[in-house]
């Protein structure tokens, strides 16, 4: 099919999921039925979508743009403090057990990369996560502060990871590397504010209601560019993105944040990231997952004892309640940008098999699909939580 088949194909399935979930009042993330279009229309069933190099493109891009609206949505406030302590600790305590986990694996012959393989175990899915938390108003609530903190560092510690560990074979060049990276970030994090006088605040506000868009169009150059600099620097292009919003959010007025975010969010979830996620569906090998799907449920289980399983224990004073201790739990198991950011790097270099890529790809899928669900349930007949402002939410997080 060509270049543009494919992409009407693409842009029908994003157009009709969110019509089909409202419709037939379906109980799961949109990103799921994403996926199943992607599996369904893809080359593996019905070979009605062709993944070549500007399909692709356009799928990087809205890889790019869902960890750019991450750090965009993340407050400072959840990386800091008790918050910022727990979260640390959490993800580190899960990459020591994934660790763990995978060297067992290796040795029994179940995998050949452990490290792709123990990234992909302790990721959250915070960039998906936080539009439906954001919807059910718990962004401004202890739960939410707690949970963006730890889902800050199942984003930010597998990029971390895969830019030491996977993006280079000499470790000290790796390092060196993302040193240079963090110092081209912060220069273009310090130019807007150098330059940013009454005149140019003026000009960026009245852009929101023209064609101009100025603002839409400075954050789209930053996060580009920050992409570009990655790549060339041999890194994970999701560094760069998830870079590029916390910049934006850092520079942006708060009078002008909400309308930015507005617009960009439009872009994003109105056509890049749908892209991304039934792209992902369509690269799914389901073949190898029905000839064993015993390995898909093997991750599938690591990643809640692995990634959530530890949270519940190391929250239990920030999250009194169990109910909503095994649901935060369960949400920062729920894992996939990051697995498939993991298992196509690993795929392209020889190192990961390509039945385990398929295998973590399904398993984190299926944590989209169930733990939100499973969370929500526990928690159904509790009081919400109410809402606290950002100054008191600093000092008690």
């Amino acid at each position: 099919m060509s270049d543009f088949g494919s992409l009407l194909v693409i842009i029908a399935i994003a157009a009709a999921t969110p019509l089909i979930v409202g419709l037939f009042r379906i109980k799961v993330a949109e990103v799921v039925l994403l996926l199943a279009g992607g599996v369904i229309f893809g080359p593996h069933v019905l070979g009605w979508i062709n993944v070549d190099d500007s399909i692709k493109l356009l799928s990087e891009l809205g890889l790019g743009m869902l960890f750019f609206l991450a750090g965009m949505e993340l407050e400072p406030r959840a990386v800091r403090g008790r918050s910022g302590r727990l979260a640390a600790s959490g993800w580190g305590i899960s990459m020591l057990l994934a660790a763990g986990v995978s060297l067992v694996l290796s040795f029994a012959g179940e995998v050949q990369d452990t490290l792709g393989v123990a990234i992909a175990l302790t990721s959250t899915a915070l960039g998906t996560l936080l539009p439906i938390l954001r919807d059910a108003k718990e962004l401004n609530t202890p739960f939410g502060t707690y949970f963006m903190g730890a889902g800050a560092w199942g984003e930010f510690g597998p990029i971390l990871a895969i830019s030491l560990l996977l993006g280079a074979q000499n470790r000290f060049v790796a390092i060196l590397t993302l040193v240079a990276f963090g110092l081209v970030a912060l220069l273009l994090a310090a130019i807007p504010q150098r330059f940013a006088t009454d005149r140019i605040r003026q000009l960026l506000d009245s852009g929101h209601h023209t064609s101009s868009q100025t603002a839409v169009r400075i954050s789209m150059l930053l996060l580009i560019m920050l992409l570009a600099v990655a790549a060339s620097f041999g890194l994970d292009v999701v560094l760069g993105a998830f870079i590029a919003g916390i910049i934006v959010r850092r520079i942006a007025p708060p009078s002008e944040e909400s309308n930015l975010t507005v617009r960009i969010e439009a872009i994003a979830f109105g056509f890049f990231i749908p892209v991304f996620f039934i792209v992902s569906g369509a690269n799914l090998d389901v073949q190898s997952i029905a000839d064993n799907p015993g390995r898909l449920v093997l991750f599938f289980v690591l990643m809640a004892l692995v990634r959530g399983l530890p949270q519940f224990f190391l929250y239990r004073g920030a999250i009194p309640n169990p109910r909503k201790r095994a649901r935060f739990s369960l949400l920062v198991a729920t894992a996939l940008p990051i697995i498939v950011a993991v298992t196509s790097l690993e795929v392209e270099t020889g190192i990961m098999l390509p039945q385990n890529a398929a295998a973590l790809v399904g398993a984190g899928a299926l944590t989209v699909l169930f733990f939100p669900l499973i969370g929500n349930s526990l928690v159904k007949k509790l009081p919400p939580e109410p809402a606290v402002d950002q100054d008191r939410a600093e000092n008690t997080a």
